[in-house]
């Protein structure tokens, strides 16, 4: 899997840290994380699924049947555990270094202190 992850890609792996979830779950959690900026679509989102499964970041946690449809419950595997730690990591390495120039080139309240 390439880093750095595309934002949908970071936010079911972010989602999946939590707990197993299945499908509308993951939607609902990934609007919920991006402040509703991220609305996965189905086929979105299960064609990031099937990449990451086959990446083994991500594997299938049970499948149970309700209303007559297959749901499938997604977990983080240890090495999407990994990757999202890595990511987050070098995300946070630049939050830091943008939150310093901005700070030293306009000092505001915006970025006084939580930020990095």
């Amino acid at each position: 899997m390439e880093t750095p992850l595309r934002e949908p890609t970071f936010l079911i792996l972010t989602a999946l840290a939590g707990e197993p979830m299945h499908g509308y779950g993951l939607i609902a959690e990934v609007a919920r994380l991006s402040d509703g900026r991220i609305s996965l679509r189905p086929g979105t989102l299960y064609g990031a699924l099937d990449r990451l499964v086959d990446a083994s970041l991500v594997a299938v946690e049970r499948e149970e049947i309700v209303d007559g449809r297959l749901r499938r419950h997604y977990r983080l595997t240890e090495p999407g555990g990994e990757v999202l730690a890595v990511e987050t990591e070098r995300m946070r390495r630049n939050v830091e270094a943008a939150t310093a120039r901005l700070r030293a080139t306009m000092p505001s309240p915006r970025l006084s202190g939580g930020l990095a």
